[in-house]
């Protein structure tokens, strides 16, 4: 009996180690799933309104002319100047509301756990988020508190931080565009640059005094000999294995886009791409002499300058001297240097490693590259109007005089 017992308890300590079951598995992926997916839907959110953003500046300059067009069209009564600015209005809050409030949740809400001693699950991660949410937002309130007793020392400058949210977080895209605009700075020039490399590996070259079938006779050639090699190799050997596994995916990348280049019509090979690099030639050219006469105006003409002018309002002039042909020009130009600036962006060394690939990028990736393409986007109006391309003044008289105002405190707030 007691061999029995002593047996029995040995059974029981055996038994009394827990082992995870399937259900406690498939809990957890189920709860990463959804995680995954709200995640992916604010970034979707995000990228929607980094859209919207660029789409906006475009749809000025057609409401303009639209309306030039047709001053007394009873069925376009509704595109007004009031319109437009409510639309830049509530672009500039989704475009806060994306940056410091989805953004921010999407990313802690993808890396939370729950707290210690909590229930694990949705909601234990949801808390968290929050909480980690109001800490942040606490953290940057004291910074800019401290900064502001720091650089001003006077009762008003302390009092003006209670107008938080009728003076101060209305700038916050103003100092997000500032940021983006010298990143586009940065990233603009470059991408007009490479935008020439990327086209020409999208597109497929003129075959001048090439002989393709004899480029693909020798590939494959190569091909077969490397996998020869490859499969004579024993498996201890795994750096020789690496290293023609890599060269074998060379050989027929290479091989692919020569069957590509050879399966392309006549028309697309010797009229496309010589069109198309006319074409980016033709823009790049015209972007560099309006940046060059729009410097010249601003160093010899100080009305020039986007404090000392005020462009008319939406549906009183044009603004471009050709029209509705100048106007086209400028939207495609304005397209053609946000996507320069996205190529300039990825071209950068530090942000290289942003480049999403298709089934191999995180979600933590998604997020970033969500946030990098909405500062971008905000950026894309500043720079347009320093560059000279967009002169519409939106604001209407009272909504200017209400904010000439000055605040309670003693600060004079114009917006």
């Amino acid at each position: 009996m007691k061999e029995d017992g002593r047996a029995g308890r040995g059974v029981g300590a055996g038994a009394a180690l827990p082992q995870p079951s399937a259900g406690v598995h498939d809990e957890q992926e189920d709860e990463d799933a959804i995680v995954n997916r709200i995640s992916l839907f604010l970034s979707t959110f995000t990228l929607a309104v980094s859209a919207g953003a660029v789409l906006l500046l475009p749809f000025s300059i057609i409401s303009n002319e639209i309306l030039l067009s047709f001053p007394q069209n009873y069925y376009i009564q509704w595109l007004n100047g009031s319109l437009i600015h409510g639309l830049w209005n509530l672009a500039s809050l989704f475009s806060n509301l994306c940056l410091f409030v989805l953004m921010p949740f999407a990313f802690f809400f993808l890396e939370s756990e729950g707290f210690a001693g909590l229930k694990k699950g949705i909601r234990a991660r949801i808390l968290e988020t929050l909480v980690m949410l109001i800490l942040l937002a606490l953290l940057i309130l004291g910074i800019v508190w401290v900064a502001s007793a720091l650089i001003d020392n006077d009762a008003a400058s302390m009092e003006s931080l209670y107008d938080l949210w009728e003076f101060y977080l209305p700038y916050l895209y103003s100092c997000i565009s500032l940021m983006g605009c010298l990143l586009l700075l940065l990233c603009t020039p470059v991408g007009l640059s490479r935008m020439f490399t990327v086209m020409g590996q999208l597109l497929v070259k003129p075959t001048i005094l090439e002989d393709l079938d004899e480029q693909i006779y020798i590939i494959t050639l190569e091909e077969e000999a490397l996998q020869r090699r490859l499969n004579g190799l024993s498996s201890s050997v795994e750096y020789n294995i690496t290293e023609l596994e890599q060269e074998l995916d060379n050989v027929k990348t290479l091989k692919t886009k020569l069957e590509r280049r050879k399966k392309a019509s006549a028309w697309e090979r010797n009229l496309v791409y010589p069109a198309v690099m006319v074409l980016l030639l033709t823009e790049t050219s015209i972007s560099v002499l309006l940046v060059a006469c729009n410097i010249l105006c601003l160093l010899v003409d100080e009305t020039a300058m986007p404090k000392g002018t005020r462009g008319p309002g939406i549906g009183n002039a044009s603004l471009s001297a050709f029209g509705f042909v100048g106007a086209a020009l400028e939207i495609i130009l304005i397209f053609y240097l946000m996507v320069s600036s996205v190529v300039g962006f990825y071209s950068l060394r530090f942000f290289g490693n942003f480049i999403p690939k298709k089934d191999d990028t995180t979600m933590t990736k998604i997020i970033g590259n969500c946030v990098s393409i909405l500062v971008l986007s905000s950026a894309l109006p500043v720079m347009s109007r320093t560059l000279g391309l967009h002169k519409l003044h939106l604001s209407d008289t009272s909504r200017d005089s209400e904010a000439a105002k000055p605040s309670a405190n003693g600060h004079q707030k114009a917006l």
